[in-house]
């Protein structure tokens, strides 16, 4: 049952209108007799812990894992049964994924809100899209490597003949996010004397960091903004600007500056050499960008052949994710269990759990993937839906978060779904370290499912000699639930090939959700009108606006005379100080 694309063979295949996956997809899902047996199959497992599902299954772990390639995926500690995963796999079916997976790898327009298509695989696969496509891709790919090879043999210098040794990435979003974690997790396999610095925050803070710790002979920057536009980006690009010109005069700009972007007329007046410019496209969300030019800084960082094999890992999850049948489909699994987990189930959030260090960004990556992407309450049709869509995403290494947060996540009132993450080796090769960090992850990992009941607790403390009032006193308060479900992914080691793998499995994950949920999980209006609202406010009493706030299109509405307030308060209060 699993979808077989195949690719088009004309130029124009990728222009082509999304195809109906049946008429399910004119309605909202929830209608669907498959979701309404859902729904139901839910209050069954609603009233069963996970101790008495593991009871009745003694081969529940051999059942609930999935081995492919490098990757083992335990599923064993989800709050569900056989008859659970049959019902989500008829669901999805029903819904027309196999048709939706079909369509992103052909390149229909299948962003339709935006009547875009979605290639963000075209970047590191040879059968997305249409021949142009991957023509332009191919280009792109070429240059990028050529001038990351340049940079990194001292073939191409600062403006004083100084090798170029520090890499400032400037972007906001997938243009930070991406690039920030792949630099992070792959730090172990750095190469060429160069050293990332990343900023997006609009305050300057990080910006002021990297000017004062840094020399700009020394120093190339990256602009991330495909419209170079994006206010955060240009704002801190122009005090880069600033910095470098300031030190070096004029001509730097020509030498210190790179940008990823489409917007020629933009880079022309700010100076960027024509040779510096990489591309983006329509068809490539912010989120899904860290494959092209966005994740320049990080080929520069690692070399070419280190960040083809990043491009390599996320192909053959593609590859996976297209001919698995879904039944052993790691992403299709992931997604499902998601969609049971939020919708089903109804628990609000999911904890991203890696233990390994270098995975530190990976929660900060996957909020934006999953809440930018999922965080919609109208289905493609544009209809309310009337069940819970994306989970609130969050989380730290486990060890760490171990000694912060767990204690509410085993003995608290809410109930989340857990993602646990680990490498069998630590990034620098070594087992010793990682035992520890392994233990610690199994045992949390079935502490969270099977609890430690009332009568387990008083036996413990009865076999240490605590006195009969002691336990009484003490043993509620050493009770913990259980039944928190988790997920468990395990594989060899954090390299450039698996991190490109495990990012492209919450890609697919992600994509697979939003096809169940019928939403379209490739725009994000939902980011525009707090920006749009914040070009109408001016912080300065500069006789453009009326007591400090503009009342020009951008905040005219309601509550803008609060606005008006606080913006009189900062003025006031800045004078005084």
């Amino acid at each position: 049952m699993s979808p077989t694309p195949t690719p088009p063979s004309t130029p124009t295949s990728s222009l082509s209108p999304a195809p109906s996956a049946g008429g399910a997809l004119s309605s909202l899902h929830s209608t669907l007799p498959q979701w309404r047996a859902l729904v139901e199959h839910a209050h069954e497992i609603e009233t069963m812990h996970l101790r008495a599902l593991e009871s009745a299954d003694a081969r529940r772990w051999q059942n609930f894992q999935v081995e492919s390639g490098p990757w083992l995926f335990d599923m064993s500690r989800q709050r569900i049964v056989s008859k659970t995963l049959l019902k989500l796999l008829e669901l999805a079916r029903v819904v027309g994924l196999e048709a939706r997976i079909a369509a992103m790898f052909r390149g229909d327009l299948i962003n339709n809100t935006e009547q875009r298509a979605v290639l963000h695989t075209a970047l590191r696969s040879n059968f997305a899209g249409g021949i142009d496509v991957q023509a332009e891709v191919h280009a792109s790919r070429q240059k990028i490597s050529s001038f990351v090879g340049a940079v990194r043999a001292g073939r191409v210098l600062g403006c004083t003949g100084a090798k170029l040794t520090q890499v400032v990435n400037i972007g906001i979003g997938g243009s930070d996010l991406g690039p920030l974690l792949v630099c992070d997790a792959l730090k172990a396999q750095w190469s060429g004397g160069l050293t990332p610095h990343f900023v997006s925050n609009v305050d300057r803070t990080q910006l002021y960091d990297v000017m004062r710790a840094l020399n700009p002979a020394e120093t190339l920057v990256v602009v991330c903004s495909k419209t170079f536009t994006t206010q955060e980006t240009q704002a801190n690009a122009n005090a880069a600007r600033a910095w470098v010109v300031g030190a070096l005069g004029e001509a730097a700009a020509a030498k210190h500056f790179v940008a990823v972007s489409t917007n020629a007329a933009a880079m022309d007046a700010f100076g960027i050499a024509t040779e510096n410019r990489f591309t983006m496209w329509d068809w490539v969300g912010g989120r899904y960008s860290v494959w092209s030019a966005v994740g320049l800084v990080a080929e520069l960082v690692l070399g070419s052949e280190r960040f083809e094999e990043f491009l390599g890992g996320a192909s053959a999850m593609d590859k996976h994710f297209i001919h698995t049948p879904f039944e052993k489909n790691l992403p299709v699994l992931m997604g499902l269990l998601s969609v049971w987990n939020r919708t089903f189930l109804k628990l609000p959030t999911l904890a991203v759990l890696p233990y390994d260090q270098r995975l530190a960004r990976l929660p900060a990556y996957l909020q934006q993937l999953q809440m930018e992407s999922n965080g919609k309450s109208v289905s493609r049709e544009g209809k309310s839906v009337d069940f819970a869509t994306a989970p609130v995403v969050w989380g730290e290494p486990g060890s760490n978060a171990q000694h912060s947060f767990f204690q509410m996540l085993h003995q608290g009132t809410p109930t989340t779904a857990l993602d646990f993450i680990t490498p069998l080796r630590g990034s620098w090769g070594d087992t010793e370290a990682q035992d520890l960090a392994l233990q610690n992850c199994f045992a949390q990992a079935q502490a969270f499912a099977f609890g430690h009941n009332l009568e387990e607790v008083r036996h413990e403390m009865q076999k240490a000699g605590v006195a009969a009032d002691q336990i009484a006193r003490l043993g509620a308060h050493r009770v913990y639930e259980g039944n928190r479900p988790s997920s468990l992914l395990l594989y060899p080691q954090t390299t450039a090939a698996t991190l490109g793998g495990l990012l492209a499995l919450y890609e697919h994950s992600v994509f697979v959700q939003g096809s169940v949920w019928g939403l379209n999980s490739f725009d994000q209006f939902g980011v525009e009108l707090g920006k749009k609202l914040a070009t109408g406010i001016s912080m300065r009493n500069d006789g453009g606006s009326q007591d400090g706030v503009s009342r020009k299109e951008g905040l005219s509405g309601p509550g803008s005379e609060g606005i008006a307030a606080l913006v009189r308060y900062v003025v006031r209060q800045r004078m005084m100080s």
